[in-house]
C-alpha cells in the first residue's frame, strides 16, 4: 500500500512520540467529608480528537462547598475546652460582683443625696472622729512593733513591756511606790472639829482633778480605802491616825491645788471649822506606803 494510501489518521500517530504514563497522584491529606476515592486515571492519549467536557449531572459528583458552609462546619457544634470553660465562670463571676458593687453604692448614694445639710454635717463629723481614732490606735501599734522589731530580743521587750504594766497597775492599787510632782496638804485640828467625812471630802475632791497616788499620815490610799471617826482623831482603813492629817498628794500641782482653794471647796469648809490648811506645791513627792496584795475570795478573771 502507498504512502497516499494512508488513511490522514494513521500517519498524524506516526508522527507524535510514543505515549509515556503519568505518575500516580500523590496522597492527598484526609479532609473532613472526603469526596469517594476514584481509580486513577488512564495515562492521557494524545490524540487529533478534540477533548470533550465532562458531562453535567454526572454520577456520583458532589457540588462544592460554598464559604459559608465551610465557616459553619468549623464553628458548629462548639468544641469546649476545659480552660476555655475555667474563664468563663471566672468572668461570670467578676461581672456579678461588679454588678453588685454598682449597685450598693447607687443605693449609698441616693440614701446621702437625699439626707439633710444637717445629716450631712454630722455623718461628716463623725467620720472624721472615727478618722482620727483610728490613725491614733494605728500610730500607737506601729510604735509597739517598731520596739518589737528593733529589739534584739522579742522576749525581752515583751517582758519589759509587761513589768512596765504590773509597775503602773501597782501605783493605782498601792502595791508599789510612786514619786512624782504634787502637793502636799497639812490640816492642823488643835480642837477636834475635823471629821471623817470632811477628809473623804478631800480625797474625792483630789481624785476629781486627777490625783494619782494620795497617803495620809502612813496609810496609802486605795478604792476600798474607807474613813471614821475615832473619838476626837479619825480612823483610815482601821488605822487610827492623829492631827495634824498630813497628804502627800502626786499629780498635776496646777490643777491639784485650785481644786482645794475653789469657793465653798474643802479648805473653806475646813477653816469654817477652825482648822488651819496648807497646801504646797513640789517638784518630787514621795508616796512610799503600801498595801498588802490580798487575794478576793469570790471574783476571778474572766479572760481567756
Amino acid at each position: 500500500m502507498s504512502n497516499q494510501d494512508e488513511q490522514p489518521e494513521n500517519r498524524l500517530r506516526k508522527e507524535l512520540p510514543e505515549e509515556v504514563p503519568s505518575p500516580p497522584p500523590a496522597a492527598e491529606p484526609e479532609r473532613p467529608h472526603a469526596e469517594p476515592e476514584r481509580p486513577p486515571a488512564e495515562p492521557q492519549r494524545v490524540s487529533a480528537e478534540p477533548e470533550r467536557a465532562p458531562a453535567e449531572g454526572a454520577e456520583g459528583a458532589e457540588p462544592p462547598l460554598t464559604g459559608r458552609q465551610r465557616l459553619v462546619q468549623g464553628v458548629w457544634p462548639p468544641r469546649v475546652t476545659r480552660a476555655q470553660l475555667i474563664v468563663a465562670v471566672l468572668l461570670f463571676g467578676l461581672g456579678f460582683g461588679l454588678a453588685v458593687q454598682v449597685a450598693s453604692n447607687s443605693d449609698s448614694d441616693s440614701a446621702l443625696r437625699g439626707a439633710r445639710q444637717e445629716d450631712l454635717v454630722r455623718i461628716l463629723d463623725e467620720l472624721d472622729d472615727r478618722t482620727q481614732r483610728l490613725e491614733d490606735e494605728k500610730q500607737g501599734l506601729e510604735k509597739q512593733r517598731q520596739e518589737l522589731q528593733s529589739s534584739s530580743d522579742q522576749a525581752a521587750e515583751a517582758r519589759r513591756q509587761t513589768a512596765e504594766k504590773e509597775k503602773q497597775l501597782g501605783i493605782l492599787a498601792g502595791t508599789v511606790a510612786a514619786q512624782g510632782p504634787g502637793i502636799t496638804m497639812t490640816i492642823d485640828d488643835t480642837k477636834g472639829t475635823v471629821k471623817a467625812d470632811m477628809l473623804l471630802d478631800a480625797v474625792q475632791e483630789l481624785r476629781a482633778a486627777g490625783a494619782e497616788a494620795i497617803q495620809v499620815n502612813g496609810v496609802r490610799v486605795v478604792a476600798s480605802t474607807y474613813f471614821t471617826d475615832s473619838g476626837k482623831s479619825v480612823g483610815v482603813d482601821g488605822n487610827k491616825i492623829d492631827q495634824p492629817y498630813r497628804f502627800k498628794v502626786i499629780g498635776k500641782s496646777q490643777d491639784l491645788e485650785p481644786a482645794l482653794n475653789i469657793p465653798g471647796g474643802v479648805v473653806q469648809t475646813l477653816e469654817k471649822e477652825q482648822a488651819t490648811v496648807t497646801v504646797e506645791r513640789a517638784d518630787k513627792i514621795v508616796v512610799d506606803a503600801l498595801r498588802q496584795v490580798k487575794q478576793p475570795d469570790y471574783a476571778r478573771s474572766s479572760s481567756r
